[in-house]
């Protein structure tokens, strides 16, 4: 009988702190979204707003060097803040870790197929994480207003980072499309939140820095490739 009373304390105790852990991790996500939710706009409400550079996140790169989808919708929504003249500049930033896998290269090949100015086209070849890119924009390319463009559900975490960085940055999500397999990219959403809730806490420094990149260059400065 004894033993049956601990099993039941120790079940209990364990679904308790397993309750516990869950209420913390969806609550500090839910604090993510609604300190950050204000900062998402249209392009109408940023209309009369300037800013130093647009930057888009990176989102992988499908065989034959086409942006995945979640991407071009990403890049689409920037070409269109960048013509309707909300920002000179547009800081591509991606994964760019191997010779073989290159984000940054087809992004700033897109917006040039699509109208834009190479010389208005920042290159971020070391975006490999949110954080990153965010981290990156300021010590780097010294921005100090940006406005960011990915997809909504990923908006929260980018304009979190930026406001604990000390980074001024607004955010308009790409038109929303149902991917799939989305409730996955959600629920990981979920815990990255928390993770950079703590990584904003102790502001590490980029995976990789190096000498400044000033927007009031070229942005072919950025530029690998022949």
């Amino acid at each position: 009988m004894l033993k049956t009373k601990r099993s039941l304390l120790i079940i209990k105790s364990l679904g308790v702190a397993v309750i516990l852990g869950l209420l913390i991790l969806f609550g500090v996500s839910a604090y993510v979204v609604v300190s950050t939710s204000g900062r998402i706009k249209t392009l109408d409400e940023v209309a009369g707003d300037r800013y130093d550079c647009i930057l888009v996140l990176g989102a992988g790169v499908w065989e034959g060097n086409k942006p995945s989808p979640m991407l071009e919708d990403r890049l689409l929504k920037s070409i269109e803040l960048y013509k309707a003249g909300i920002a000179p500049k547009i800081i591509m930033s991606g994964d760019h870790g191997t010779e073989s896998y290159d984000e940054v290269n087809v992004m700033k090949k897109y917006a040039i197929d699509h109208g834009v100015p190479s010389e208005d086209i920042f290159m971020d070849h070391a975006g490999f994480s949110t954080y990153d890119s965010v981290y990156r924009a300021i010590h780097i390319f010294e921005a100090k207003k940006v406005l960011i463009v990915t997809q909504e559900y990923h908006l929260y975490r980018a304009l979190y980072i930026a406001n604990q960085l000390g980074l001024s940055a607004d955010g308009v999500a790409a038109e929303k499309i149902a991917y799939s397999n989305q409730w996955i990219r959600d629920l990981r959403e979920v815990l990255a939140r928390d993770k950079d809730v703590v990584k904003s806490f102790l502001k590490p420094k980029s995976t990789y820095l190096g000498d400044p990149i000033p927007l009031d260059q070229s942005g072919d400065v950025t530029n690998d490739q022949d």
